[in-house]
């Protein structure tokens, strides 16, 4: 609470907090959406490999033209305007500036871009979960070495499960749980981008005209994400993984405190303090009413009998015992919310969950066999 106060604070002292965002695809628009209208916030610059898809995505946002035609980030840090540069180190290394958000989707840029960040003391902002499953530990050792903040990115669902953890164990609970929800069914394994659109209920032409990744959104269907994801949330809560993996079971939400409990008690789980996702369809096909598809949830323990009965005066939904409850949010708003991280991390200098461990990790398995000299081509591929 509080961050907007602190951000019209900045605006009337004319220090507003300095932003980079390295790639403009989704993620990266969505930010630009709502960050034209955050006080205290300035859009220093926008890296993209390709100049133009940065000047349209700024555009398409709603940015008039003459905010977005400054000819360097001194111009940009002068007259309160924005930079476009296919540079990334250009920008990083810019005067003024205060946080950078690494949203290319791509590992090893992701990780090249974090640590040019950390070298000028410069915030991170990490979109990349890929790049924060790969090296995020590591990376937020380094920024905490350097005295700057390493920080999930909040919007993303598991920004938004490390601040439900947090909530629940702020507040004195045992984190039973805590994950995600997702559209999953076991054959979804085999999906391809040639296959995906299908699954969404999109054409092709509907697909590229929102400007969505065929691969990005393949690796929503296939495991591949909500695996890179819990690995994440593993890495930065210190709940774990079955030895299994994942199990996707299905679950409305208001099964969620009789399902993500363990096995002993009438649940799915393996342990308490796992990572799991939750599927919005059941196995048999039919979607389940009161899914969780878009959203996130925390399952959490009573202490004693006296807190069982304030779950049951409170209205609370718990297990049969009484024992077990959960808190939900339907959705996750990706890009838009984004600037609650920039806020929290260029004002607080705190992360909106972080790395502080190596928990859980993914590996992949061929959808088809793979002849010799064949590339793999990433996740969702």
């Amino acid at each position: 609470m509080n961050l907007h106060p602190m951000l019209l604070a900045r605006a009337e002292q004319g220090l507003p907090v300095r932003v980079a965002l390295i790639g403009a695809g989704k993620f990266g628009s969505m930010f630009l959406a709502q960050a034209q209208h955050t006080p205290g916030l300035h859009v220093l610059g926008v890296a993209d490999l390709a100049v133009e898809r940065a000047r349209q995505a700024l555009l398409a946002t709603g940015w008039p033209k003459e905010r977005i035609g400054a000819t360097s980030p001194a111009k940009a840090l002068a007259t309160g305007g924005t930079f476009i540069t296919d540079d990334a180190e250009r920008l990083i290394n810019a005067g003024g500036l205060d946080v950078v958000i690494e949203a290319t989707g791509v590992p090893e840029a992701g990780i090249q871009h974090a640590l040019a960040a950390i070298r000028r003391g410069r915030h991170i902002i990490m979109v990349n979960v890929e790049a924060d499953v790969l090296a995020g530990p590591l990376l937020a050792e380094k920024a905490k070495r350097a005295g700057v903040v390493y920080s999930l990115a909040y919007g993303d669902q598991p920004a938004l499960i490390c601040e439900m953890v947090d909530w629940a164990r702020a507040a004195g609970f045992d984190v039973v749980a805590a994950g995600k929800g997702t559209l999953y069914m076991p054959e979804f394994h085999a999906s391809t981008p040639e296959t995906v659109w299908g699954h969404y209920g999109l054409t092709p032409e509907r697909a590229a005209k929102s400007g969505l990744n065929p691969k990005m959104f393949n690796s929503f269907l296939d495991g591949t994400k909500s695996g890179i994801e819990m690995a994440a949330v593993a890495n930065a809560t210190g709940l774990t993984p079955a030895p299994g993996g994942l199990a996707f079971p299905p679950c409305p939400v208001e099964k969620l405190a009789s399902t993500l409990i363990p096995e002993a008690d009438g649940g799915k789980l393996h342990h308490k303090g796992q990572v799991e996702v939750v599927s919005s369809r059941a196995r048999n096909g039919h979607d389940l009413e009161n899914n969780l598809r878009w959203g996130v949830y925390v399952t959490f323990e009573a202490a004693n009998e006296y807190v069982e009965n304030c779950f049951s005066d409170y209205g609370l939904i718990t297990d049969p015992s009484g024992k077990y409850s959960a808190l939900w949010r339907p959705y996750h708003m990706i890009g838009l919310e984004l600037g609650i991280s920039v806020a929290s991390v260029g004002l607080r200098r705190e992360p909106t969950g972080s790395a502080t461990g190596f928990r859980g990790d993914v590996v992949a398995s061929a959808k088809r066999d793979l002849k010799a000299g064949e590339t793999l081509d990433g996740e969702g591929g």
